[in-house]
């Protein structure tokens, strides 16, 4: 979720990288993970986020 809103540094993701590779699927997994916030965004806030979320869906069905 530190990538969903702003996030932290490269420097702090490249860290962490280096001590905890990322397995094979964490940029499908981290969206569809992000999707759900976007979702609750989307119902607690209203249509700025609806765009947002048809996008990751589409990118989710996009790698079935």
């Amino acid at each position: 979720m530190t990538e969903l809103f702003g996030g932290f540094s490269p420097d702090f993701y490249a860290a962490y990288r280096a001590t905890y590779p990322l397995d094979s699927g964490y940029t499908t997994r981290k969206t569809l993970y992000n999707l759900y916030h976007i979702l609750n965004h989307l119902n607690l806030f209203g249509g700025g986020y609806l765009s947002q979320s048809e996008s990751m869906i589409d990118q989710l069905l996009a790698e079935i």
